[in-house]
């Protein structure tokens, strides 16, 4: 049985051209970029390479970007980061009760350290309102720290009217991009954003490898200590391979930016149209306006989430509920209670399919066919 894979927004497959160069450079490239002989300035000059296609991707400077480990350690240097080295102007932090778990639980470690959260609603279709930020704003607040889009739903927030908000505060604007990097367009100068975190498994590219932007003139206290590298901003060798092989992805989304969110989007509307052809019950969580082109959340009558997934694991098809496991079960999706509440029955039926590469028409008709032969 060939699986189907429809879980992109957990992780991608890396992109065959960026397997090439990643295996490429760790037989090639084994310096290490601090070294000043020519060995280590050969690795040097491949990360500076990579970092400014990075830096132009989002319509930044090279110097504004520090590679990190991925998602979770740049939203967590933003989060400590800005805290710590503002705590003398203001212990207050404005974010929203849908972020994913790497700015949730440091929001709730700084609260514990004396820091003051207020975590914005959203409504039934996953969006914050801007008169909430807005009622929301004081003059400690240092941090405003509100996702991209939604790696759940797939909603994506009004970034640009927070950043029109904040420019005249003194609070950084801090945006988790991880889902959206690669799915949209993102300017972090247009957008007025401060700080912006993106993970390269994402996108086709390999695990344990992102970064995050910091504008130029935001202060951000370091939360590794060791060496000097990243400007004095993230102490560590430079893990080269990876970097020059996210580059590599960066450019090949690049490319394909609207052929491919064209063409995931249909992929997702060729599926919801053969569930309704089979008359499979469901309805789309989240806004359908404001979505990302290839994450789709439906909640399906009738149906436990846990029993479901085993379902189509067992049909072959692979899926998320969205929702963090813990010891063997799956807790209720925190994105889906602050959309709906605590008692809903879209807390226990709701699942999460996205599209991406490798993908094709028929594996989505034949998915849609397997699931209606469950739910029916």
């Amino acid at each position: 049985m060939t699986r189907i894979y429809l879980d992109h927004a957990a992780t991608s497959p890396m992109a065959e051209e960026v397997i090439e160069v990643y295996t490429a450079e760790m037989k090639e490239v084994f310096g290490n970029p601090s070294s000043i002989h020519q060995t280590g300035r050969k690795a040097r000059k491949k990360v500076d390479d990579a970092r400014t296609i990075l830096a132009k991707s989002i319509g930044a400077h090279e110097t504004e970007i520090t590679i990190t480990s991925g998602g979770t350690e740049a939203d967590n240097y933003a989060v400590f980061g800005t805290a710590y080295a503002r705590k003398n102007e203001g212990k207050h932090i404005i974010t929203t009760q849908i972020e994913h778990h790497a700015v949730l639980h440091a929001c709730e470690q700084l609260e514990k350290d004396g820091f003051e959260v207020t975590y914005l609603p959203v409504d039934k279709n996953g969006l914050i309102s801007i008169n909430d930020l807005k009622n929301s704003l004081r003059e400690d607040t240092i941090l405003v720290s509100v996702m991209y889009a939604n790696n759940e739903v797939g909603v994506i927030q009004p970034i640009v009217e927070i950043g029109e908000l904040l420019k005249d505060h003194p609070a950084y604007f801090h945006t988790d991009a991880v889902q959206a990097y690669g799915s949209l367009s993102i300017d972090v100068i247009t957008s007025h954003i401060d700080l912006l975190s993106v993970s390269s498994h994402k996108i086709n590219g390999p695990k344990g490898i992102g970064f995050l932007y910091q504008r130029k003139g935001i202060l951000l206290k370091p939360i590794f200590y060791g060496g000097q590298q990243e400007r004095k901003k993230r102490a560590g060798t430079e893990n080269v391979p990876a970097i020059v092989a996210f580059a590599k992805a960066v450019q090949l989304k690049q490319a394909t930016f609207t052929n491919g969110n064209v063409e995931y989007n249909q992929l997702k509307q060729v599926f919801l149209s053969e569930l309704e052809r089979l008359k499979v019950p469901f309805q789309v969580n989240g806004s359908q306006e404001s979505v990302l082109p290839h994450v789709l959340n439906i909640s399906i009558p009738n149906t436990d989430v846990e029993t479901f997934l085993v379902q189509l694991d067992l049909a072959g098809i692979d899926a998320s509920s969205g929702s963090a496991c813990t010891a063997g079960s799956i807790d209720p999706s925190h994105v889906l209670v602050a959309m709906y509440g605590e008692s809903t029955p879209e807390l226990r039926n709701s699942v999460r399919f996205s599209f991406g590469l490798n993908n094709t028409e028929e594996q989505v008709l034949e998915a849609a066919n397997k699931i209606s032969k469950i739910v029916l």
